[in-house]
């Protein structure tokens, strides 16, 4: 209304008097009063009032506040709160107006004079004399300013000063007068209204005992003191550090528990507003906890709050316990009958306190704080500390770490953009500080409030709180506050007392600690009023002995989320506290039983022997969310950093070590939990995998080992998955370019073949067979180390893990050999032969030598690609090995490193032709056998060398030296039901059967690669040594062995002189006859049939090593060759066919037939290389061996099959052999030169031995032989053979050679014709004796045709006498045969003796036709004997016993016959050339005349003595030859030329006249004609006598 100064003036001094007047008439009510206070508002409002007009003005105001009337009075009051706002924002408002323009004054220096501020601004000094007095007058002192203040209450006073310290902090902050105020002022205020509150006990009271009676707090008071110790904490912290100081600490004193109900709650109130305030917190700790000789006032605060819970629990006043609160119905009732608790609260050890929302999160809403109208302390609620409390110290840990991990945050976006590591910076110092001051206190209240807490919210906030504590911790670097929140988190998830040893240490030394998860003991909590959980799962506790079960409530699962999520979202600040959270949730995953599946993710799944697990449907459908959150915690382990990583594994594994030693000695389901995990962060962590590889598959290497089969199993699961994994990621750069990468990730593969445990080798190589199909054309140099798992075998590990492997070879053989290395490929040779080596599967040694073969033809078609790619191997080896100054390792060295493969295969076919079982050796050889035969040219003539010795003979000697070892036991049956032929049912003959096989197949290379083997220089040698091995086997006691021996001896001996293409033609002509052969030689000088650019060739030129051909026309020099094989055939011969020396041992070994017959039959194949030098030496060596051969007898048994039936005349095939062997001889004499003539003798020699044996068989030895028809063939005896036949071929043999060959010198000189003789006498002089009748003839028509050839050469030869010894042989001959001793059979037919005497009758004949009329060339004695032979041939001298034989001699009539008509014949023949001739004819009729006249003689004489008797038929029959004969005489006189005839004869023929009349008397018709027959030509002769003259003189 007014605006000068002074109407203020005057209108205040006015009011003034007013306001007397009122007070006097409270009672009444003076509406004006409202307006005044409305023009007070507005006057205080202009900028215009100052000074004491102001102070005037709000005197008033104050005055009108304590009037009673409570409007006026409460008016006032806003008026009062209104005004003293109004001063402070004049000026500062006046502030902005002057700011910039004047330099702030300086500090005043102390305060002398308290009226002093003169260097304050208009406004400013009003604001500066308010505050003082507000001061002045709460402090109960009198104000300096406000002049006329009569009555002042504190708790108005107080509300005014807090008003104005929080409105206008930045008056206080900026002007140094107020900072003053509030230090001299303010604070000791402050301090002094306190006093009360800090003595008080609750309980004392003022007893008499103490000194002087304690002033009583009084509640408005304090509740305003703290509100103005929160603002000045608030915003002037900075100022006033030392009394900051004393207020915290009283601040802790008052949450006391001896201390009021209310004054706690209210110390409460203002410590939660602290806790909103980390920067606040952050600088108390900079202050003092990090000051030296300071209070720890940070720690302090947070311990008190700790303590201040702690206390609520222990039964404080005013708590319900739960007894009443049972009682009551309360919510203990609930919980004591396991109901669910409603209301949110917290249960300790019987004390239940509820819990209400007292504030919102982060900020500090008071309750008491704010009660300005009471002025009794309010009765608190239970609970409300308690939850005042719980808000404090959220938004405690809430701050801190927001704070913190903002600025961390921000530091290292700095740092990374500085890019260098900083120092620790002070800040990092502070955080650390904070952390360590509160971290004690805040677990302690958090894990007592955790263990409390029955509300999911309540339980989710605290465990948030550790959680976040626990992570800062790790950002931090305070591994043992982060081991400790950790700790309390992972004590939480478990069922309580839960024997974990990990857990219960003491937290201190956590850092060093021996883990363990073996506790001893596990209690077993039921659900009792003492935990007033849900329980929703029941299990077994994961300890070494199997004990009771434990309990999981929901508050267990929620720890374990939280669990979960720290180490899902901090796993990278764990460090070694993985250790702490991965123990926990194995016990978890082990309780709830969850069991890896594939790739290590936990499915929910029961052990076989978990019964005991019971799970709520809760629950149940909680797992798979538990599940998945656990494989996401190990699937972002690709997101922490190296460290972390290796911590991760680190705790894995020894996790892992634990769960084996607790499996170890029992067959309890092992924890598979870390196993499982390792896989995951393995799988997960592909593109970092070098980092963590060798720590992660070291460890499930050892796993792999363990006794307990699932263990085991899944550490090969995983080690197997993450090497798949591993070679199927797509590193960069790829495996091919990182070989060692790719070895690294195989390594673990190969280590695996250790491991003795048949189901991880089962699946190693189930993962190899993946590896092989996925990744096989990948593979590279990782093949050596694949090829090594396949080839780890051995023969004790069971059938089914051999044929998996061998699966893995053949997928190699079919798929893989052109991709892998051509190092690799002598290691798959060695591989797949260790497979035919092994001896659990016999189809398995037999495939693999098929796979060996495919092998073969591998290298055969890219033959020239490996040479090259080895050949480069090669020289980088060698430059490797000369730069160390070593030799180069490497098999089979010098020979290029080509043919060293194929070495390599055939060593390996090698060592399998001497394989114990009979199928591998016979597969393997022939094998070996058609490979070297159809790819033997690829290998350079060096090369030749070593197959030779080291291979070929290397393996003949081998089965040499296992055949004569072997068992002659029989073997039963081959295995299963398997029957074994009777040839194969010995280790002997099984043994013999490869020895042929392995004897053969060499025989056929040195036959088919002669040409080839010649080139080198020691073929000489190596042919000694085959025929050396020939040797052996031939003679050894087993007849197939030894028939097969000579079979090669055979193949070798058929060799042509190889023709200078030959080893190029082998390839087609390999088995082609050799006519064939020739055929395709003459092809021309271009070969069109030979591809000129075979690869024999082109290797060939590549290593410069044309075969040096011999000039042409000139053969290689072979005899030494063939005089070495006579002489082995000899060795062989004399060996076999000596006879045994013992007596009759049944025992003896005889060689077989086909055997002795083979080895004659290579007689004459091995006689044409040798023809040229074969000597009489060799030919006496010859005979020997054919005698021998033809000597033996065969076994009974056998006979039958080799025995022509008795009575067919055929030759055995020995026999036969031993015939050609002679032929061809003989053959080769006549065409050859003269010198080798003098062979024949002993070829005659030879045959007539034969020939002997016709009448007596040859001996063998002592052994006894029996006739072939006494033979029993089921018993073990020795049949002769039949040599009947043999020796009548022989001797046509030997008829037909002296054809040939009678007048040659030798034969002559040899006097081969008398032993020819004497040969034949023996059958002849035994004709009916001898074995065969056909036997005499033969020899009889031989000698007749011998004797028509030689005896015309011996007249010729007669003057030399070579033949005087031949004569009387001769007459033997003649005489044995023709007067034998031997009878006829009895039941001889008429016809046969006919037959029989005709042959005698030749013979006659022959005497009278080649010897009788050359009886001048003959010796005389020969002669004689000859026609004392005829003479008895003619007339039979009746012997004095009437003996069968006289009596067929007289039957022979036509024999007598012819003799005595030769003899005639011979007796008047008028050719006589020599007096010699006639004499020997007169000689013999002169005898035979004197033989007639004594036969009939004795005729008529016994006739005489007969009387009527006749006489015996034969003496008839001798008179009545007689009789004929002498009428043959007489004819022949009548013929014959007087004076040819002897005067002597005359007298003796007349002599016979008597005689014959005297017969006349006879009796017998027979006698009678014959008589007339003889009587009649006597006419003829009779004459009458002439003159005795005439008579002398003729």
């Amino acid at each position: 209304s007014c605006n000068s100064p002074e109407a203020v003036k005057k209108l205040l001094e006015n009011m003034q008097a007013d306001l007397r007047s009122l007070s006097m008439e409270c009672k009444k009510k003076f509406p004006p009063v409202k307006e005044w206070l409305v023009e007070m508002m507005l006057l205080t409002t202009n900028t215009i009032v100052h000074d004491e007009v102001l102070s005037k003005a709000i005197v008033l105001c104050f005055r009108l506040h304590f009037t009673k009337d409570n409007i006026t009075n409460n008016t006032a009051a806003a008026t009062v709160r209104q005004v003293v706002t109004v001063v402070f924002e004049r000026m500062v408002a006046e502030d902005e107006k002057f700011k910039g323009l004047t330099e702030e004054p300086p500090a005043v220096q102390g305060n002398s004079n308290r009226r002093s501020v003169s260097t304050l601004r208009p406004s400013a000094k009003d604001a500066y004399m308010l505050f003082q007095d507000l001061c002045q007058l709460v402090n109960a002192d009198a104000p300096y300013w406000l002049v006329g203040m009569t009555e002042m209450t504190r708790t108005f006073g107080l509300e005014l000063l807090e008003s104005v310290l929080n409105d206008f902090p930045e008056v206080f902050l900026q002007h140094q007068e107020f900072s003053f105020l509030l230090k001299e002022r303010v604070c000791p205020l402050v301090i002094k209204l306190f006093s009360p509150n800090i003595k008080f006990r609750q309980g004392c009271g003022s007893s008499a005992s103490s000194p002087a009676p304690v002033e009583k707090p009084y509640f408005p008071i304090c509740m305003r003191l703290l509100r103005v110790v929160s603002v000045l904490i608030k915003h002037f912290y900075s100022l006033l550090v030392t009394e900051c100081e004393i207020f915290l600490s009283l601040l802790v004193k008052f949450l006391d528990g001896e201390k009021p109900q209310w004054l706690r709650a209210v110390a409460v109130e203002s410590v939660h507003r602290l806790c909103v305030q980390p920067h606040l917190l952050r600088s108390f700790c900079q202050s003092y906890d990090m000051k030296q000789h300071s209070t720890k006032v940070f720690r302090d605060i947070v311990n008190a709050l700790g303590s201040f819970i702690q206390s609520l629990f222990i039964l404080p006043s005013g708590s319900v316990s739960a007894s009443q609160g049972s009682a009551q119905g309360g919510p203990g009732a609930a919980g004591a009958g396991g109901g669910l608790i409603t209301q949110a609260a917290f249960e300790y050890r019987g004390t239940w306190i509820p819990l209400m929302n007292v504030s919102v999160q982060g900020s500090a809403k008071a309750t008491y704080l704010e009660m300005l109208d009471k002025v009794e302390p309010p009765s608190i609620p239970e609970g409300y500390a308690m939850s005042v409390a719980f808000s404090a110290l959220l938004d405690l840990v809430r701050g801190i770490t927001s704070l913190i991990e903002r600025e961390l945050s921000k530091q290292e976006q700095e740092a990374a953009m500085r890019e260098e590591a900083e120092p620790v910076s002070p800040p990092q110092r502070v955080w650390e500080e904070m952390v360590n001051a509160c971290w004690c206190g805040l677990l302690a209240a958090l894990s007592l409030l955790l263990d409390a807490s029955t509300d999911e919210a309540a339980t989710e906030n605290i465990l948030k709180a550790e959680l976040s504590m626990a992570s800062l911790c790790g950002r931090l670097g305070l591994v043992t506050p982060r081991d400790a929140f950790i700790t309390a988190i992972c004590k939480a998830s478990l069922p309580p007392h839960y024997a974990l040893t990990i857990l219960s240490s003491n937290t201190a030394n956590l850092s060093n600690k021996v883990y363990s998860i073996q506790g001893q003991s596990v209690q077993m909590v039921s659900p009792s009023s003492e935990s007033h959980q849900q329980v929703v799962a029941v299990g077994q506790p994961l300890t070494a002995q199997p004990q009771g079960t434990v309990m999981l409530t929901a508050k267990n699962i929620q720890c374990m989320r939280t669990l979960l999520n720290l180490a899902h979202c901090h796993g990278g600040y764990l460090g070694t506290s993985w250790q702490l959270v991965l123990a926990t949730l194995q016990h978890l995953v082990w309780i709830l039983g969850l069991k890896p599946s594939v790739g290590g993710v936990l499915k929910p799944g029961r052990a076989v022997e978990g019964p005991s697990t019971v799970l709520t449907t809760a629950v149940m459908t909680d797992l798979p969310v538990i599940s998945n959150i656990l494989s996401r915690l190990f699937e972002s382990s690709q997101y922490l950093d190296d460290v972390s990583l290796h911590h991760l594994i680190n705790a894995l594994c020894s996790l892992s070590m634990e769960a084996m030693e607790m499996a170890y000695g029992n067959n309890k389901e092992p924890s598979l939990f870390a196993v499982a995990k390792l896989l995951e962060t393995g799988l997960v962590n592909m593109d970092r995998i070098e980092i963590l590889w060798r720590p992660l598959t070291a460890h499930l290497l050892e796993v792999c080992q363990h006794p307990n089969a699932r263990m085991r199993e899944w550490g090969a699961e995983a080690i197997t998955s993450l090497i798949k994994a591993g070679l199927s990621f797509k590193h960069d750069p790829p495996l091919s370019q990182n070989q060692r990468l790719q070895l690294l990730l195989l390594n673990p593969l190969k280590e695996l073949s250790n491991v003795l445990h048949a189901d991880i080798r089962q699946k190693q190589l189930e993962c190899v067979l993946q590896i092989l199909q996925n990744q096989g054309d990948t593979l590279g140099p990782g093949w050596p180390l694949v090829l090594g798992v396949i080839g780890a075998i051995r023969n004790d590990q069971g059938e089914s893990l051999i044929r998996t492997a061998f699966q893995c070879l053949q997928l190699v053989v079919t798929d893989f050999l052109p991709t892998m290395p051509c190092m690799c490929l002598q290691i798959v040779v060695d591989v797949a032969g260790s497979f035919g080596l092994q001896n659990q599967e016999l189809n398995i040694s037999l495939t693999s030598i098929g796979l060996l073969w495919n092998i073969s033809d591998y290298f055969f078609q890219r033959g020239e690609a490996i040479t090259e790619e080895l050949e480069r191997e090669e020289a980088v080896l060698l430059r490797q090995a000369q730069d160390k100054g070593e030799p180069l390792h490497r098999p089979f060295h010098p020979a290029p490193p080509f043919d060293c493969l194929w070495l390599c295969l055939y060593a390996k076919l090698g060592e399998l032709c001497v394989d114990p079982r009979p199928a591998v050796r016979k597969s393997a050889g022939q094998t070996m056998f058609s490979t070297i035969a159809a790819h033997g040219t690829l290998l350079q003539p060096p090369t030749w060398n070593i197959v030779v010795w080291k291979v070929l003979f290397h393996l003949l000697d081998c089965v040499r030296k296992s055949s004569t070892t072997a068992d002659k036991e029989k073997i039963e049956s081959g295995g299963g039901n398997i029957l074994i032929h009777h040839s194969r049912d010995t280790a002997e003959k099984q043994w013999a059967e490869t020895w042929v096989l392995t004897l053969a197949g060499v025989a056929r290379i040195f036959n088919t690669r002669r040409y080839l083997l010649q080139q080198l220089g020691d073929f000489f040698k190596a042919w000694e040594v085959l025929l050396d091995h020939i040797q052996s086997a031939a003679l050894s006691k087993n007849n197939e062995v030894s028939l097969a021996a000579l079979k090669s001896f055979q193949e070798i001996l058929q060799l042509v002189t190889p023709i200078k293409d030959t080893d190029k033609l082998d390839a087609l002509a390999m088995d082609v006859p050799p006519v064939l052969m020739e055929s395709l030689q003459v092809s021309g000088p271009g070969r069109p049939l030979v591809r000129s650019d075979s690869l024999a060739e082109r290797l060939a030129q590549r290593y410069g090593a044309q075969p040096s051909l011999p000039p042409p026309g000139e053969e290689l020099d072979d005899s030494a060759l063939w005089w070495s094989a006579w002489n082995t055939w000899y060795r062989i011969g004399t060996e076999c066919t000596r006879p045994p020396s013992g007596g009759t041992d049944k025992l003896v070994f005889v060689p077989s037939q086909p055997f002795l017959t083979a080895l004659i039959q290579i007689f004459p194949a091995l006689y044409q290389h040798i023809a040229g030098g074969f000597s009489m030496e060799d030919l006496k060596k010859l005979g020997v061996i054919l005698h021998g051969a033809v000597s033996v007898p065969i076994s009974s048994d056998s006979s039958p099959f080799i025995l022509p039936s008795y009575t067919e005349a055929v030759l055995t095939s020995l026999q036969e052999a031993v015939l050609t062997a002679l032929d061809v001889l003989q053959k080769a004499i006549c065409v050859g030169s003269e010198n080798l003539q003098v062979m024949y003798p002993a070829i005659f020699e030879q045959l007539l031995l034969f020939v002997e044996f016709s009448c007596k068989p040859p001996q063998y030895g002592k052994m006894e032989t029996k006739h072939v028809a006494n033979a029993k063939y089921n018993q073990a005896e020795w049949v002769a053979l039949n040599y009947v036949p043999f020796a009548e071929q022989s001797l046509e043999v030997v008829v037909d050679l002296y054809h040939k060959t009678a007048c040659h010198k030798a034969v002559i000189n040899e006097k081969v014709l008398q032993n020819i003789i004497k040969t034949l006498r023996i059958p002849l002089g035994l004709k009916y004796a001898c074995p065969a009748e056909s036997t005499w003839k033969l020899a009889v028509s031989s000698l007749l045709k011998v004797l028509s050839i030689g005896l015309p050469v011996a007249r010729q030869q007669a003057s030399s006498g070579k033949f005087d010894t031949m004569w009387p042989e001769l007459a033997n001959a003649f005489e044995d045969f023709l007067f034998t001793k031997s009878t006829p059979p009895d039941n001889l037919s008429i016809q046969e003796f006919q037959r029989n005497e005709a042959v005698d009758v030749q013979v006659v004949q022959l005497i009278s036709t080649e010897i009788l009329p050359f009886a001048n060339f003959i010796p005389k004695e020969f002669v004689g004997r000859i026609m004392s032979m005829l003479n008895k041939g003619s007339i039979h001298s009746q012997s004095s016993s009437f003996t069968e034989a006289e009596m067929d001699i007289r039957m022979r009539e036509e024999f007598s016959k012819v003799c005595f008509e030769t003899l005639l014949q011979f007796s008047f023949s008028n050719k006589v050339s020599t007096p010699q001739e006639g004499y020997i004819s007169r000689m013999a009729l002169s005898v035979l005349l004197q033989r007639a006249q004594d036969v009939l003689r004795r005729y008529v004489e016994d006739q005489r003595l007969s009387g009527r008797c006749p006489l015996p038929r034969q003496q008839v029959t001798e008179i009545i030859f007689v009789l004929k004969a002498i009428s043959t005489l007489m004819d022949s006189l009548k013929k014959t030329q007087p004076e040819n005839v002897d005067g002597n004869v005359w007298v003796q023929v007349i002599a016979l006249y008597p005689t014959l009349v005297e017969c006349i008397t006879c009796s017998s018709p027979e006698v009678s004609s014959a008589l007339k027959d003889a009587l009649g030509p006597f006419k003829d002769f009779m004459q009458p006598p002439v003159s005795k003259v005439q008579n002398g003189e003729s």
